[in-house]
């Protein structure tokens, strides 16, 4: 069985093999990923985020390599919960979509299960990866459409205007 690969992982492959993972870019800007790093200190999330305490005086003593070390394990951190909020956002959206149209016993249970399942998990994680690569930013308009859409009661909106409709139906019909 031949092997298909996808046009913006074969991109991001080739990115990575192109340049080394370890050293400092000359255009990366130390001073800046310092100043995340101590905004990441001063947040209280240094160590979930980076495995690593940190205090400020410690950031502004970090060697070049140590800095990106840490700026890395950061990347890897938003990017990860990044995918979480989407997958999340996205499954309560879709079982909210299918309520709609299908009887669910309990939408909570199936959005848990749907999240918990590898499968559906690791496609969507990777979805939200080509995503995120190609629309960038667009993604937190995306997600707060999604979000809001969790907080809206289609069923209620529905049977208030059910009486509009029926009249207009009936004038139509006439």
């Amino acid at each position: 069985m031949a092997e298909q690969t996808d046009p913006v992982m074969a991109e991001v492959m080739q990115l990575l093999e192109a340049e080394p993972t370890n050293a400092p870019k000359p255009t990366e800007n130390i001073p800046a990923l310092r100043e995340q790093l101590a905004i990441l200190v001063s947040s209280g999330k240094c160590k979930e985020a980076i495995g690593v305490n940190l205090s400020q005086a410690q950031v502004k003593q970090l060697e070049p390599k140590d800095v990106m070390k840490y700026q890395k394990r950061y990347e890897t951190y938003i990017g990860a919960k990044t995918t979480e909020t989407l997958i999340d956002s996205f499954l309560c959206f879709a079982t909210k979509a299918l309520s709609l149209a299908v009887k669910i016993k309990d939408t909570g249970a199936l959005k848990n299960e749907l999240k918990n399942d590898y499968i559906i998990t690791k496609e969507m994680s990777e979805l939200s990866g080509v995503l995120a690569l190609r629309c960038g930013r667009l993604l937190a308009v995306a997600n707060a459409f999604l979000i809001t859409t969790k907080h809206v009661d289609f069923s209620e909106q529905i049977t208030e205007q059910s009486p509009v409709i029926t009249e207009e139906l009936a004038s139509n019909t006439e």
